[in-house]
């Protein structure tokens, strides 16, 4: 029988400061928006980080707003010059590696698709061919993203189990990075003791992103120059999160991988709840009424590639087996967001900022 109070409920799982402590991680992609706040939470929870990243491609750029260079051991150099790369993992002695690394933007694999497949798919398969002569790593996290299913346009989440695909370029080399991540863990690396994890994200948004053809980061520069925000497709939707939601995900599974292997080496989505997958146009408004000064939008009329009008993730795998739950409301994600970049444009200091937000995600309690 019950005991008459409803179901148990458990608290939220928040990233180890005591297994992180001391853990030497091999980061791709640290100079990028992601890899640049991931890079500062490994370092804050005692991590000794090692990045391997092409210098950063926007100006200004997190990474170097938050003087990241000198808080880490960081290589300058691109995923396709394996003897680099070999050496750079070679000489760091990683426990862990986290691959960001990539060509992220859909628009820019229509402009450069040799470059994105280069990049996202043998830039993927080269790490994990240095993996294979690389006796320190016991886990290792791929990370790939929520556009790697065949989008079959329909109201429905997608759960780890469904077919991969992708029309566009982008999509196409991230489905590609996950079934070569399937070859080499089951061919080789779990043979050699090294477990290995993909993880799937939405559309992540917070302060810090500057690139382009990404909807905060052009609402920002619209909004500073008190012009109105050119919009490509207003209806489309998408799971929208902050930063720190998915990266708390990658960080739970990578110390659940690191302790228990056999449970944890495949795939995970960490998507936001239900009511944050939202369309373009509703994400503008809210943007426009938290900046004020009379911030408005309008719709790009010219033709523009197709992308993805329906998108959503399944989570409840995370939360079940990893004890995962985004914290933040799309509200709360979007008030962040915009605190930051107002935080900033008053002068204060980008990594303080960063770890301030840290620390109040972190504190935040809620039970799923």
């Amino acid at each position: 029988m019950g005991n008459g109070r409803g179901p148990v409920e458990k608290l939220v799982k928040t990233p180890s400061p005591l297994f992180w402590a001391g853990k030497k991680v091999f980061l791709t992609g640290n100079t990028g928006f992601k890899g640049s706040w991931l890079s500062i939470w490994l370092q804050k929870l005692g991590a000794e980080v090692c990045g391997f990243s092409l210098p950063p491609n926007t100006s200004p750029s997190l990474y170097a707003l938050t003087n990241s260079n000198s808080l880490s051991k960081d290589k300058f150099n691109d995923l396709s010059n394996v003897f680099e790369l070999k050496n750079s993992i070679l000489s760091a002695q990683p426990n862990i590696v986290i691959h960001l690394a990539a060509q992220s933007l859909v628009r820019a694999s229509y402009e450069q698709p040799i470059q994105t497949f280069a990049t996202n798919i043998m830039g993927t398969a080269n790490l994990l061919e240095v993996l294979r002569e690389t006796k320190s790593v016991k886990a290792a996290l791929i990370i790939t993203t929520d556009k790697c299913y065949e989008n079959k346009e329909w109201i429905w989440p997608y759960r780890e189990n469904d077919p991969l695909g992708g029309r566009d370029p982008y999509s196409g080399s991230k489905a590609c990075a996950e079934i070569i991540t399937s070859v080499y863990r089951n061919s080789f690396l779990k043979k050699q003791g090294i477990e290995i994890s993909t993880a799937r994200a939405g559309n992540v948004i917070g302060g810090g992103d500057w690139s382009e053809d990404r909807l905060i980061p052009d609402c920002i520069r619209s909004f500073k120059r008190n012009e109105k925000v050119i919009i490509r497709n207003p209806s489309a939707t998408r799971p929208w999160q902050h930063v720190l939601d998915p990266l708390s995900g990658y960080l739970l599974l990578v110390e659940a991988l690191y302790s228990s292997p056999d449970n944890f080496d495949d795939a995970f989505n960490f998507g936001p709840h239900a009511e944050s997958v939202k369309s373009v146009g509703w994400i503008v408004d809210r943007l426009s009424k938290i900046w004020g000064n009379e911030a408005d939008w309008a719709v790009d009329t010219s033709s523009q590639p197709h992308e993805a009008q329906q998108l959503a993730l399944d989570s409840s795998k995370a939360n079940l087996l990893l004890g995962w739950q985004p914290k933040l409301s799309l509200a709360q994600s979007l008030e962040w967001t915009m605190e930051w970049y107002i935080g900033v444009g008053n002068n204060q200091d980008p990594r303080q900022l960063v770890l301030d937000q840290i620390d109040k995600y972190t504190s935040l309690e809620q039970s799923c």
